[in-house]
């Protein structure tokens, strides 16, 4: 039987780290950045944790 592959699109958008936890990054932290507050621009740049069945979904993308 071949290996499995890990689903690229997922790969490349979420980090598993090192406690098995799934992390993304916020939207809307591209463009139209001038009306936006400091404090919100601040707080986009750093990543959010994946909760729920949608952690596990994202987890069988990445082979766990």
């Amino acid at each position: 039987m071949p290996k499995q592959k890990s689903h690229r699109g997922a790969a490349k958008r979420f980090k598993k780290t090192g406690t098995g936890k799934i992390m993304r990054h916020h939207s809307l932290a591209n463009h139209i950045m001038t009306s936006k507050t400091t404090k919100r621009k601040r707080k986009l740049r750093k990543s959010a944790e994946v909760t729920g069945k949608f952690a596990e979904n994202i987890k069988d993308m990445l082979l766990r």
